[in-house]
């Protein structure tokens, strides 16, 4: 899956459940979702480095992108398509991975990815910006705080994460 609000992460995870379901495979699929991750000590730094990765993008390519992953959806049943709401911003980092919000602390990165796997994702894909310094941070700061979570309980009640962190995600 790609980055979306809410919303749309909820309709795109039952959707293929209920596809899963009427095809007798109900329980077998899993849903892996495409993240870009920016770890700052505050949220201001987080959101200072993605709004200069986006200054910094290739702004023709990006629109040559952003062009034909629409006309792709508009040859889909639904006229739709992944892409189909996808801002320029979003379209910088190509799998939307940005609408994800993985964007600040490390607690509230930790935070987020309870709310992903509340609503049913199994796998987070993720990017950096610095691959192999971030990756090890990741690993280090923000993993053990999901961890310590879920030995809470966190990441399993879905309203619970929403009403806590869902805000974020919301259609705006």
């Amino acid at each position: 899956m790609n980055g979306n609000t809410l919303e749309g992460f909820q309709a795109q995870i039952q959707d293929v459940k209920d596809r899963a379901k009427k095809a007798g495979r109900e329980g077998q699929v899993k849903f892996a979702l495409n993240s870009f991750v920016i770890c700052r000590e505050t949220e201001e730094e987080a959101i200072r480095v993605l709004q200069e990765i986006q200054g910094k993008a290739d702004a023709e390519a990006v629109e040559g992108f952003r062009q034909q992953v629409q006309n792709a959806g508009a040859s889909t049943k639904n006229k739709d398509g992944m892409w189909a709401n996808s801002k320029f911003e979003d379209l910088v980092q190509y799998n939307d991975g940005f609408k994800t919000k993985l964007i600040g602390t490390k607690e509230q990165i930790a935070e987020r990815i309870c709310l992903i796997k509340a609503l049913g994702v199994d796998v987070l894909l993720t990017a950096f910006l610095h691959y192999e310094e971030e990756i090890e941070l990741f690993g280090r700061e923000v993993l053990p705080l999901v961890r310590e979570m879920e030995k809470r309980g966190r990441g399993r009640d879905q309203a619970f994460e929403i009403a806590r962190t869902g805000d974020i995600y919301r259609k705006r």
